[in-house]
């Protein structure tokens, strides 16, 4: 059976397709279209899954979207009513985006796959599971776990905003519901808001940011005290109840009222293009630690629920709320699950396959094998490309590129190339799926390089200074570097660098600006280590990317080192690149080096003058 999953119309819209279960690709639209988080109905995604499974639409047996309209405009309808008179502009916004393109939204997919190929509505089911089911189904179900407990966070869904699940060899049951505006998604929305972030796309960068907070200073006490007295009830099971006088995402146009929560903090919204002070960092860190209160108690209570040990020792995540790699690490250090999977799309893209995955064993009730290994496959799931379009992009930009014939001294070279300083493009093998770049799309360079962070966030990524990198490490090595064991290969974990790797900071260290702080060596591998000594980490193995651990590991031969920076293959507000042409474009706008693309090695120096003007301001912020 031919199942299509999708996801679409509220942001990073996506598609995948399951042929007899299996998980033959995933891709998001942005990558297609160029347009960050793209939003509309995901043809491009759509097109790829099925070139990638050598289907026709025709045979697709069901398509699956990954929540239920009519429920979300059921609560929006609620909302307004309940709170009325106030968000009368936003209902009159609102509405007519609603009726035109949501509350019809079976007929725009309809109209949607029909653009693409033969879709007969009357044969090919189209179903609609419920947003956080097809959360906890992307979860559990490509899980390496029988057996389960499930925890699904985020935003909201149409009236949950999180859920507590069992899951059991082909069913998933919904045991436990937090329901909007009761949200902690939106909590941590709302500061990313306030902090002059973009939501549904900032909050990583509002966790990048909470480290830079004095952990013992006054400020940071004062402002957990407010939120936690006046914002947010937390009860002991992790549920919270959010006072709605001083939020305006249910009715407003915006997530906050403004003027109240300058009266509550001293400070006033920072806009986007204003500096981040330490006030800024302070207030980040305060929402951080009050969000990790919250995750902790919920995935705890939830294993009260579970019905067996084999249960009891199993956790999965999934929700936008799960990409909070700090929690999770949090999570991980109470030990009191033995194992913990994490969808490495966690937020609404992996709804996607999610949906796919809910109709296949809940709906259609087939048998589920469960294999040692998680069924992501590394979440390489996206197009790849060979030697013919390489060729095609080389030619297209006139481009000066050597082909290198043997892998292994293609890999040796690059490794040469990382250890001496240089910036390297690596473009390799299908594309990842999700908002991490896991070795196949990534921009790479040496941890141990005091300077790097700097070069890479100002003249590479365009990116705000503060926003720290993740080393990719060795799987086997991982513990003679950090405070860790297991396995992290979708970098959905932060652990601290180990002792012995650390190196003493000032005394005055919370003194100094923040930035400042930032250039303080705090380690062996200063370019990765982020100032509370802490670290996101993605271990690499050889059976889900056997060049990506070659690289590194003949990095280690070389250095001595099984540690190396591993950063997206973009700039700010870009999608992450997806074709030869994009990663070359992306090679000679900023300062990478190098460009390494399928067998193919391009040095900058060597390639014509790049005349394209302009193209930031195109592009925008993220």
């Amino acid at each position: 059976m031919n199942i299509l999953g999708i996801s679409a119309y509220y942001h990073d819209a996506a598609a995948a397709i399951l042929v007899d279960g299996a998980l033959v690709a995933a891709a998001q639209e942005e990558r297609f279209t160029r347009k960050k988080h793209d939003a509309r109905f995901p043809e491009q995604a759509v097109r790829y899954c099925l070139d990638e499974a050598g289907l026709d639409l025709s045979v697709v047996d069901q398509v699956v979207f990954y929540d239920k309209p009519f429920l979300k405009f059921e609560r929006l309808l609620e909302t307004y009513y309940n709170y009325a008179p106030r968000g009368l502009a936003s209902f009159v916004t609102a509405i007519p985006v609603w009726v035109n393109e949501k509350l019809f939204l079976k007929r725009n997919i309809r109209k949607g796959l029909q653009a693409i190929g033969a879709y007969d509505e009357n044969r090919q089911k189209l179903l609609f599971p419920e947003h956080h089911l097809s959360h906890a189904s992307s979860a559990f179900f490509p899980s390496p776990f029988r057996e389960a407990v499930i925890v699904t966070l985020d935003g909201v869904g149409e009236w949950a905003t999180a859920s507590i699940c069992l899951g059991r060899g082909n069913e998933i049951k919904i045991v436990k519901e937090l329901r909007f505006p009761h949200s902690i998604g939106l909590l941590y929305s709302s500061f990313t808001y306030y902090l002059g972030f973009r939501v549904n796309s900032g909050e990583y960068k509002l966790m990048g940011l909470a480290p830079y907070g004095d952990p013992g200073s006054e400020q940071v006490e004062r402002f957990e005290q407010i939120i936690r007295s006046l914002l947010v009830r937390i009860h002991e099971d992790g549920s919270i109840w959010l006072d709605q006088r001083y939020f305006r995402y249910a009715t407003g146009l915006r997530m906050t009222p403004n003027r109240k929560w300058k009266k509550l903090f001293g400070i006033p919204r920072r806009k986007e293009d204003q500096p981040v002070e330490q006030v800024h960092c302070d207030l980040a860190l305060a929402i951080q630690r009050v969000t990790e209160e919250v995750v902790l108690k919920m995935v705890g209570h939830a294993k009260t629920f579970a019905e067996t040990e084999t249960q009891a020792q199993n956790l999965c995540l999934a929700g936008g709320v799960a990409l909070n790699c700090v929690a999770n690490g949090k999570i991980k250090d109470t030990g009191i699950y033995k194992e913990i999977f994490i969808q490495p799309a966690a937020g609404d893209a992996g709804g996607a396959p999610g949906a796919a995955w809910a109709a296949h064993y809940i709906y259609n009730k087939n048998e589920r094998m469960v294999e040692p290994a998680d069924a992501m496959q590394g979440a390489c799931l996206g197009p790849a490309f060979g030697r013919k379009e390489i060729w095609k992009m080389i030619r297209k930009f006139d481009a000066v590129a050597e082909e290198v014939d043997e892998f292994s001294v293609l890999s040796n070279r690059t490794a040469e190339l990382i250890d001496g300083g240089n910036v390297v493009g690596w473009f390799q093998g299908r594309m990842e799926f999700g908002p991490r770049a896991l070795g196949n799309r990534s921009i790479l360079a040496d941890a141990r390089n005091p300077e790097m962070q700097k070069k890479l966030n100002l003249k590479v990524k365009y990116r705000e200074g503060f926003r720290p990198f993740a080393p990719s490490v060795l799987a086997g090595d991982v513990a003679d570097y950090f405070q860790y064991e297991g396995a992290s290969p979708y970098m959905l974990m932060v652990a601290p660098v180990k002792k012995e790797n650390q190196k003493p900071v000032p005394q005055n260290y919370f003194d100094l600006p923040y930035m400042e702080r930032l250039y303080v060596q705090r380690s062996s591998l200063p370019a990765i280590t982020h100032i509370d000594y802490s670290a996101r980490l993605q271990t690499v193995h050889q059976d889900t990317n056997p060049r990506y651990w070659q690289l590194i590991s003949d990095f280690k031969k070389r250095t001595g080192t099984a540690v190396m920076i591993n950063t997206s293959f973009n700039v700010r507000g870009e999608p992450i690149v997806c074709t030869p042409e994009d990663a070359y474009r992306c090679f000679m706008r900023t300062e990478i080096d190098y460009l390494v693309v399928g067998d193919f090695l391009l040095k900058k120096e060597d390639q014509p003058a790049w005349k394209e003007k302009g193209w930031r301001k195109k592009i925008g912020t993220d």
